[in-house]
Formats: structure tokens, sequence, C-alpha cells
């Protein structure tokens, strides 16, 4: 039987429904939550300046925030709803949203000097074409800072189906094996950290290995960058 299912329309689908609810927390979740220590983590590597495209921006309050670090940004989303939302920070020459799907992102080749892309491959169909398109619009030397949600990160749920041989829209990659398929494929990587659960302490993870503070994240943080010589 010919396979009907359409990977990105049921994306696009699923966060266009939930666009207006991600607008509800997204604030209090980049200022205070889950995503707060992220803009700083990706200011220790990427200069003010710098031409930053966020891929998965959602409804923009992350791209927002970087252009009050001084940079120049895009951001994209497979969601319309969430560009919608995302518009009421456009500033000109400073900030714009387009809608795109991160697999044929309408961007010429080192386009960006670094790229900005936060719980976003987990819900593409092949991963590893994400990646390497990611590593053809970032220039040589230039920085990806992307997050993949951990073990704990209730969003996981969304792949759950597939134990009932049902399509789903969110893969199964873990941060462990994103960072592998990474560092096979051209990248190098510059830093990492982990976001934590509410009582995850670091008296509890501080003597842990990497893999198993992986494994208790909600989110873990990769800076990566890319080499010239490395694959496109």
């Amino acid at each position: 039987m010919k396979n009907t299912y359409d990977w990105e329309k049921e994306a696009e689908k699923k966060w266009d429904e939930r666009a207006a609810f991600w607008n509800k927390g997204s604030k209090e979740m980049w200022d205070s939550g889950s995503r707060s220590s992220i803009v700083p983590f990706f200011s220790k590597y990427v200069n003010p300046e710098a031409e930053v495209i966020d891929i998965g921006c959602g409804d923009g309050y992350g791209s927002y925030l970087l252009t009050r670090e001084g940079m120049n940004v895009t951001g994209v989303d497979l969601s319309p709803e969430m560009i919608k939302l995302a518009k009421k920070h456009e500033k000109p020459d400073k900030l714009e949203f387009i809608q795109a799907n991160m697999l044929d992102l309408p961007f010429a080749d080192a386009k960006a000097d670094a790229l900005l892309t936060i719980n976003c491959i987990e819900w593409t169909e092949d991963p590893l074409a994400a990646l390497n398109e990611l590593k053809r619009v970032v220039k040589n030397d230039g920085y990806l800072c992307i997050a993949i949600l951990g073990p704990t990160a209730h969003p996981r749920t969304n792949s759950f189906d597939r134990l009932y041989g049902k399509p789903v829209i969110c893969n199964t990659m873990m941060p462990w094996e994103f960072e592998k398929m990474a560092l096979e494929n051209g990248w190098e990587l510059a830093d990492s950290q982990g976001v934590y659960k509410r009582g995850v302490t670091e008296d509890m993870i501080g003597k842990l290995s990497p893999e198993l503070k992986q494994s208790l994240s909600f989110l873990w943080l990769f800076m990566l960058q890319k080499k010239e010589g490395g694959n496109v």
C-alpha cells in the first residue's frame, strides 16, 4: 500500500493548531523558564552584528531577544500561524520572518554567520538531511547552536503512537545520537550544556558522565562549529 502520510503537512498542521497556546507561554520560557539559558549561551560564541538565522523560531520572541544582543536575525518556521505571531516583532533591516521548511531553506550557501535551532530537528522526517541543510547555509567557521529534546521532555509523547504502527511527526533521536551524527558529518563540538526538569539538582548530576546527564535532561544545548573542509 502506498504511504500517503505527509510528514511536513502534518507537522505544519500541528504547530498551526498549537500556535496560540505556545504564544501564551513563550515569553516566560525565554525570560525565566526552560529557554532562559539559550541566549546567554549563544552570545558567548556569536558576536553582535552577526547575521543569524533562527530556524523553528515559533512566535519569534527568541529571535527578538537575539536582536537585543545586536544581532541581525531572520526567523524561519514551518507554521504560517507561528509566522503571523512572529511578525509583530519585526524590525526593518534587523529582524524579519519567513515561512519555510528547514529541509529546504530559501537561502544561498554560506549565508549566515550563525544558526539557532531549538527543538526543531526532532520534528523532521530526515534529521541528517536537515543537519546537512543547516551546514549548507552557515559559513565556514560559523556556529550552529541547536537544542535537542531530552528523554524527560513532555513533547516526546508525540512519538508514542509509533508503537502502534501509526505515523508520527516527532522522531525519536536522543541528544547523544544527535551528537554522534553531527561529529560524523563535518561539525566540531565547541560546547554543550543541559537544561533539566524541576527537581534535578547539581548534587544529583555533578559526578555523572555526559551521557547520563543527557539522559536526565529536558533539553540539551550544543554549540557546533563548521570547519573548512567539512561536508556540505
